[in-house]
């Protein structure tokens, strides 16, 4: 069966490039008008042109400023009438070992990872409430999970973007509005193809499917969390890296 989201609006955080993007095409070829918001406007605004059914805006919005979210989300709600979906993804990296991170590292990566989905979560889904129909993805990944050395500050992000979503499923579950995570492995973007020789061999090798995964591969599972066919499932995360994390 085809999943159907004509009707619906969704919001899609960092939706200019990577993954972000790879979920925001999806979810307009299902049918959905997307907002995507991005730090650098210009960009933002490209990136929605650029999405399958050109019922797309794109909006600039750091979403760690509290004051650009709530202006942002309420030009959404303007411009669409409604928000029916948010995919938390907007995210950035300050690698480094620990007695190596800056509090300014750290302070730029929770704001933007977990901050931000806070309070993007926390204006988009007041309409969602009243409506009694809404779905929210946040995207963690899988070192939220098992943890890695070097990224700290990042782990910490995608670790407490799990907590989150559990507590906020419990919260808005009684308004059907439900609230799930899902964890990417190593996705093929601008990041991992910076790893070559060895070291991508030994990454690729850690994979039990062989292969690093693809945009498209994470934008699948967000698609069906946000469809009907998930119309049971909340505060759950769903693992998307070929079995890396067993």
């Amino acid at each position: 069966m085809k999943i159907d989201l004509s009707g619906k609006v969704a919001v899609v955080t960092g939706g200019s490039r990577g993954i972000g993007h790879a979920i925001a095409q999806a979810l307009a070829v299902a049918g959905a008008r997307v907002a995507i918001l991005g730090r650098d406007g210009p960009k933002a605004q490209a990136a929605a042109h650029a999405l399958a059914n050109g019922a797309a805006r794109g909006y600039g919005c750091d979403v760690g400023d509290a004051a650009q979210v709530e202006t942002t989300i309420a030009a959404v709600e303007g411009d669409f009438g409604r928000i029916d979906v948010v995919v938390n993804n907007a995210g950035t990296t300050r690698d480094n070992l620990l007695f190596r991170i800056g509090e300014d590292d750290w302070d730029t990566v929770i704001d933007t990872n977990l901050k931000g989905a806070f309070l993007v979560t926390k204006h988009a889904a007041r309409g969602m409430i009243k409506r009694r129909w809404g779905r929210i993805v946040n995207i963690s990944s899988v070192v939220g999970i098992y943890g890695n050395k070097g990224q700290s500050n990042y782990t910490a992000s995608k670790a407490g973007l799990i907590g989150f979503t559990k507590s906020v499923s419990k919260e808005l579950a009684s308004r059907n509005v439900l609230v799930n995570a899902v964890a990417p492995g190593f996705i093929d973007t601008e990041l991992t193809r910076a790893i070559t020789g060895d070291a991508r061999e030994a990454l690729i090798g850690a994979i039990p499917l062989g292969r690093l995964g693809q945009g498209s591969d994470v934008a699948a599972a967000v698609l069906f969390l946000v469809s009907d066919f998930a119309s049971y499932i909340t505060g759950q995360v769903l693992v998307v890296d070929g079995g890396m994390v067993l």
